[in-house]
């Protein structure tokens, strides 16, 4: 096989950055987070908590957890004065022209217009947007994914990837703070997003192939290389696809509740199989607080559980033992999590419980 630069190239990083849209509609908030934490936080939270669904649970907890990055994002924007605003902080339902979404819910593959955190915030209000990003992952290590160990990527630094605010970051009110660089989209919201894993859809990425133990990402190309080399032969004429790679930068739609996807269904996997799917599950959700992992795996089970999923492998370009699938898919109701990597990682993610 030539060097995986040469198979396949990647127009998104070689052209200018554009956005991608999820599928779902416009939410409207039921028992957000300032109503889980009234739940948790009264004498009678046992009794109340006991009659909360799962997913009404897990979200509990995520909000729980979220109030210590809410905190310090109602500090920044109680620091900014009425330039920043004017530039910086958007209604919450804002839509770009020609955008059927709100902006909010869009990814985009750098700073998202003239938002970049070290041009537009003074040094105490980025050194808030450091904490505040920090508590988006799953420690160190979490920031350590996330943040491309401390380069941002193409991006090369924290203070030139973008920081928006949508909304009004005050108590009672709705608001999401987007995070968007090269190779990264990422929120904060307070739980604002109904039925919604991390706030809306993601898009992570890190330059160096997906098979290179340089790749912060490596470990999940490696875990579902593990599930790879365990199909048989006939399982490998359904999960095994020919396929060009697209970034989804126009969207990346939901299958509905009855859809039918391609690949291998979690259902008929072999025990051993399953085991293994459920550790490239483990591996993708990581890098995050394990409050937004919960909440993936409640959605999952609230979209009818894993055995809805379905694992295809796609093979574009030359390939050979050692890269075998130049990226892969992992979908079902409410679901979508698009992993490419060769030439390097792209990664489109989008999970929900609102289902047509």
């Amino acid at each position: 096989m030539m060097p995986a630069e040469s198979n396949l190239s990647c127009p998104d990083c070689e052209s200018a950055p554009v956005s991608s849209t999820p599928s779902h509609a416009e939410p409207n908030l039921s028992l957000g987070r300032r109503d889980f934490i009234r739940v948790l936080g009264t004498a009678a939270a046992v009794a109340v908590t006991g009659g909360l669904t799962p997913l009404q649970k897990a979200r509990a907890a995520r909000a729980e957890k979220q109030a210590q990055a809410e905190a310090m994002i109602f500090e920044l924007f109680k620091s900014m004065d009425a330039d920043q605003k004017k530039k910086l902080v958007r209604p919450y339902h804002f839509t770009e022209s020609g955008k059927g979404l709100p902006a909010r819910l869009l990814t985009h593959n750098a700073a998202d217009g003239k938002s970049r955190i070290g041009d537009e915030y003074t040094k105490k209000q980025v050194e808030l947007l450091d904490r505040i990003f920090r508590a988006i992952g799953n420690g160190e290590e979490g920031y350590k994914q996330l943040s491309r160990n401390g380069r941002f990527d193409a991006s090369n630094d924290f203070e030139t990837i973008g920081a928006l605010i949508y909304g009004e970051a005050v108590e009672g009110k709705k608001f999401s703070l987007v995070f968007c660089g090269h190779h990264l989209t990422v929120r904060c919201d307070g739980n604002s997003e109904e039925k919604t894993a991390f706030g809306g859809p993601l898009y992570y990425g890190h330059s160096p192939s997906g098979y290179a133990t340089t790749n912060v990402f490596y470990k999940q190309t490696k875990s579902a290389n593990e599930l790879f080399g365990a199909l048989s032969a006939e399982q490998r004429k359904t999960a095994v696809l020919p396929g060009k790679w697209k970034d989804e930068h126009a969207g990346v739609p939901v299958p509905g509740k009855g859809s039918t996807v391609p690949g291998l269904g979690f259902a008929d996997m072999t025990r051993d199989q399953k085991e293994l799917t459920q550790k490239v599950m483990a591996e993708l959700v990581a890098p995050y607080r394990k409050e937004d992992g919960d909440e993936v795996m409640e959605i999952i089970k609230a979209n009818g559980g894993m055995e809805k999923l379905a694992m295809a492998f796609y093979q574009e370009g030359k390939i050979n033992d050692k890269e075998p699938w130049s990226h892969w898919r992992l979908e079902g109701p409410g679901f979508v999590w698009s992993y490419r990597a060769l030439p390097h990682v792209h990664t489109f993610v989008n999970i929900t419980s609102k289902l047509s």
